[in-house]
């Protein structure tokens, strides 16, 4: 089969497409036929060995697939053959196929494409345990979203509005904030140009946000903790901005704020139950048209290079996404 492959920890610019091993499925799992995987930041931070969860090379990026079951591991139930799949995988997405354990998969619609299944688990996941489980948002709170025209950026604006929040939406340019408009933002906040913390203040009547969702980090972190609600909740995503903020606690204290941390992929192997329950509602809201994602880019994979940098370099809108069409 091919893949991507990474035989050193030196960036994504050490993967290569080669003819690797085709994966057989242990007891507890299923061969997928992949057809599509999602391309997130993380697959950059895992080829220089900075991922939390760290493989030794040689492997294959790739945390989020949508395909077709083409063996079952000893034991496996549920599933037949020929079966649609999205799956969570430790690693090795980026191929042409993937042994992945049997509990991190879920049966994959029929109405679904293989696009929108690769681009579902991650950023709509991420998204929804963060606001639905972790913060508790509640119809008529004040969300904001920073990053918000990013992958899960705009899950975020889509879940709020679907939650019943009021959702502020930040981005760096007029054409990112016309994206998170067009997925339901109430208002909107331009980073290059406008004091984040004082358009927080006047957008809210000087109150703050009740919630805030931040998968960038650095000097909006410090915005939002100077723009944040008596007893509302921050929400650490990421930092795709580059820089890990630093919390001072006085102000914690002082606001009774709560700053939360989400390792969504935990989930998986903590509190399965989440997941699973998450992925219901999430589905049913696709279903009902409520939610859809949106893949800004597609890339073969033999390109994956060219997709995760324009990941990295924030340069895409929602989603992008590989294919494995030679």
């Amino acid at each position: 089969m091919r893949a991507m492959v990474c035989r050193e920890l030196t960036g994504i610019g050490s993967l290569r497409l080669e003819d690797a091993p085709t994966p057989v499925p242990t007891a507890g799992q299923l061969q997928l036929t992949v057809r599509a995987c999602g391309v997130n930041f993380a697959d950059s931070l895992i080829t220089r060995g900075q991922y939390q969860v760290q493989p030794q090379p040689p492997f294959s990026p790739g945390f989020e697939v949508a395909g077709e079951v083409s063996a079952l591991g000893e034991g496996v139930t549920g599933f037949a053959i020929g079966d649609r799949v999205i799956a969570i995988t430790p690693h090795g997405g980026y191929a042409e196929q993937v042994a992945v354990n049997v509990d991190r998969c879920v049966a994959m619609p029929a109405a679904m494409p293989w696009a929108h299944g690769a681009a579902f688990p991650v950023v709509f996941g991420t998204s929804h345990i963060a606001l639905w489980h972790r913060a508790r948002l509640q119809p008529g709170e004040t969300l904001v979203v920073h990053g918000a025209s990013g992958g899960v950026g705009l899950t975020a604006v889509a879940i709020g509005k679907q939650l019943g929040a009021t959702v502020i939406a930040t981005a760096s340019s007029p054409d990112k904030l016309a994206v998170a408009r067009e997925h339901g933002a109430d208002q909107l906040i331009d980073t290059s140009r406008e004091d984040v913390r004082e358009r927080i203040k006047t957008l809210t009547g000087g109150r703050g946000a009740d919630v805030v969702y931040d998968p960038v980090g650095g000097e909006l972190f410090t915005a939002s903790l100077r723009s944040i609600a008596f007893e509302g909740r921050i929400l650490v995503i990421g930092f795709a901005g580059g820089t890990v903020p630093q919390i001072p606690a006085n102000h914690l204290l002082v606001k009774n704020v709560d700053v939360i941390g989400l390792n969504w992929p935990a989930y998986a192997e903590l509190h399965s139950q989440v997941m699973t329950e998450s992925f219901r509602i999430l589905l049913q809201w696709y279903l009902a048209g409520a939610i859809r994602p949106y893949v800004s880019a597609m890339y073969r994979l033999e390109r994956a290079v060219d997709a995760i940098e324009q990941v990295v370099a924030r340069k895409s809108t929602g989603k992008v996404v590989l294919t494995m069409d030679a």
